[in-house]
């Protein structure tokens, strides 16, 4: 019997740096560590503890997911890097999973993912039976579909009757597994609005499609 695939995925789209290590169907291993910065110092850490905690190491991936996002900017850019240099370095592929896609993983019928933006805005997509329905939006929160049961990331937003999920770096893991090939594109980050601070003047990084 051949040895069942081994997926590492993170995510630090938000305030936290968030890792999960899946054994074909199995979560061996989730954490989720909060902070409002620090997120670049701490990942690559925290992966190689969630690795060693398991007598695992990294020629032993077969593929590594991340969000992509929508999220924070800087936090995106740091995941989607870090997930190209690593399959890069280790010869595998990098899977780019959206968190609206995430959090709508494995549900039943129709579901509006939410995710806060701030300023009274969220990122909305539709799903039906975990299949996008819509691109992913940025609109004001008066403007979501109604009708549609709410999916969320957290609970800061006021949102009745909405289903709060947290573990969204074990669907991104999970997505992974399905989705990951010898040749799979190399994730991109998804940003749905500028970055809130301004450029530098020098030219950016650009990220190679």
């Amino acid at each position: 019997m051949p040895p069942k695939p081994l997926i590492l995925a993170f995510d630090t789209s938000a305030a936290h740096c968030a890792a999960a290590l899946l054994c074909g169907d199995e979560i061996l291993s989730e954490r989720l560590e909060p902070m409002q910065k620090g997120q670049a110092e701490r990942l690559f850490p925290l992966l190689e503890e969630v690795l060693s905690e398991h007598g695992k190491a990294w020629p032993d991936l077969d593929a590594i997911g991340v969000c992509i996002g929508p999220g924070n900017f800087t936090g995106v850019r740091i995941s989607v890097s870090s997930a190209r240099g690593l399959a890069l370095s280790l010869g595998i592929s990098a899977v780019g999973v959206s968190k609206l896609e995430a959090m709508t993983f494995g549900t039943r019928g129709s579901a509006v993912a939410f995710l806060d933006a701030r300023r009274g805005r969220v990122y909305s997509q539709i799903f039906e039976d975990g299949d996008a329905q819509t691109e992913p939006e940025m609109v004001e929160l008066s403007d979501a579909p109604n009708g549609i049961p709410y999916v969320m990331a957290d609970e800061t937003l006021q949102v009745k009757d909405a289903v709060v999920l947290s573990n969204i770096v074990t669907s991104v893991a999970k997505i992974t597994a399905l989705r990951y090939t010898h040749d799979s594109p190399r994730p991109a980050p998804l940003y749905l609005r500028s970055a809130d601070a301004a450029l530098p003047s020098d030219p950016p990084v650009t990220i190679l499609p």
